[in-house]
């Protein structure tokens, strides 16, 4: 059963005609390359489209996601019961007397990383790896390296359905370990775009210490499709050192298997699904109590229609 009703269809397709698209899979946009179909689907290329779009959506009103790079998120088998917004604003402006770069959500925080870099500017330079977008990056307080986005966000513009557009201060964000006030409330809101600041260095500085992250990240996170982290660290410890010590380093449901490199990463090895990836899921959360007395809490989000299949 579809969680868009008749009446909201003819509301949808009046306001945004072929824009519109229906049964869309969403495996190919997600980074781990799993997901079923979302019942609606539409793309922006914009802030302000996507400003647009979702008031729009919310004076219909029908229910909606709003997708970026597809990283740090399992999409049910079953697929998405909204619409889904996949989010393409990616205009990135650097500002060097400023010492600060303007970002909407949609881009790349991995190539606002590199770009701020490359011009020989540093303080982003612990990001260039990281593969999801800017609105995912600053929901999810994202980071690396010892590095997050709390050390060096200046503001984020949001939008509410009811409170109209804001410019939060990172105090306003109210960042913490993989988190925001954002994520924490789940109240319905959209990232439209952010700015950050960084420091003037010399491009063989920022060469430099791009080269030595990249060659972190290579030895310690492994290559092909996956969700990122699956589970924040615990206080004191390490999600992949637990989950190794349970003896879960390669295991494989399906067609997913936990990283034999680091075991917080779980590989879609072709034709996995996320049924594959939640089996696996509850199994290193059950043999890490079992051993340690630790529960694991996911850092990735469950997302879609998990009364289906999943139960």
């Amino acid at each position: 059963m579809t969680g868009i009703t008749d009446s909201q269809w003819q509301k949808l397709e009046s306001a945004f005609g072929d824009k519109l698209q229906k049964d869309v899979l969403l495996a190919p946009f997600t980074a781990a390359r799993i997901g079923g179909a979302a019942d609606g689907f539409i793309v922006v290329e914009s802030a302000a489209q996507l400003e647009n779009t979702a008031n729009m959506l919310w004076e219909i009103p029908v229910p909606f996601m709003i997708l970026g790079g597809g990283a740090n998120v399992l999409i049910s088998d079953s697929g998405v019961r909204q619409v889904v917004v996949l989010n393409r604003a990616r205009h990135i402006e650097i500002k060097e007397t400023e010492r600060s770069v303007f970002a909407e959500s949609g881009a790349n925080f991995g190539t606002l990383a590199r770009k701020v870099s490359s011009r020989g500017f540093t303080g982003f330079e612990w990001a260039a790896g990281i593969p999801g977008t800017v609105g995912g990056a600053v929901y999810g307080n994202a980071g690396a390296h010892g590095s997050d986005v709390a050390d060096n966000i200046i503001m984020a513009t949001i939008l509410h359905p009811t409170e109209g557009k804001q410019q939060l201060s990172p105090s306003e964000l109210g960042f913490a370990y993989r988190s925001s006030v954002l994520k924490r409330e789940e109240k319905d809101s959209v990232i439209l775009s952010a700015c950050f600041s960084f420091e003037i260095s010399t491009l063989p500085a920022t060469k430099t210490l791009l080269r030595e992250f990249s060659e972190q990240r290579k030895r310690s996170q492994p290559p092909g499709a996956s969700m990122g982290s699956m589970f924040k660290n615990p206080p004191g410890d390490f999600a992949g050192r637990l989950i190794e010590k349970a003896g879960l380093k390669g295991t494989q449901k399906g067609e997913v298997q936990i990283s034999p490199l680091h075991a917080n990463f779980f590989i879609n090895k072709g034709g996995g699904s996320a049924k594959d990836v939640l089996s696996l899921i509850k199994l290193a959360q059950q043999k890490v109590e079992e051993k340690f007395g630790i529960e694991l809490v996911l850092e990735i989000e469950l997302v879609g229609d998990w009364n289906r299949t999943h139960a």
